[in-house]
């Protein structure tokens, strides 16, 4: 008996393949080409549109900033692109960075408000605890 013969591949484990592969092929064309494979899905089966679509949220593809390098070229196609005119881009970037800093700050804030809210409700408990309880009839 020969046991040097690697196991056959499961059908899952080939469509899971053949899946990311055409990912992949989509995600080198860019959003473009999962917005046209989309729509044929949903004329061809409406299911497998609203699952594309479904994937493209999930996974980012449909709003996020896709960085690819194609021939030694850096491209990235969407909000943080440069448009080329450097006193915008400045005064994007550093809006941009304010925006952040807020969103920060306003997280340790709603932070700092869990943190109250839990002591609060950990000091009344203690109170409650340490009285004596009213005498049962």
């Amino acid at each position: 008996m020969n046991t040097d013969i690697a196991p056959r591949p499961s059908v899952l484990d080939r469509i899971g393949a053949t899946l990311a592969g055409i990912r992949d092929w989509l995600d080198e064309r860019g959003k473009g080409a999962w917005i046209a494979a989309m729509i044929l899905a949903f004329i061809a089966c409406w299911p497998l549109g609203l699952a594309i679509l479904g994937y493209m949220i999930w996974s980012k593809r449909m709003f996020s900033c896709r960085h690819r390098h194609h021939h030694g070229r850096h491209h990235c196609h969407g909000f943080n692109a440069p448009t080329g005119n450097t006193a915008f881009d400045a005064y994007r970037e550093e809006t941009l960075k304010r925006l952040e800093d807020e969103h920060r700050e306003f997280l340790d804030f709603l932070q700092k408000l869990r943190e109250a809210k839990d002591k609060a409700e950990f000091d009344q408990f203690m109170q409650n605890r340490n009285e004596p309880s009213a005498p049962q009839a």
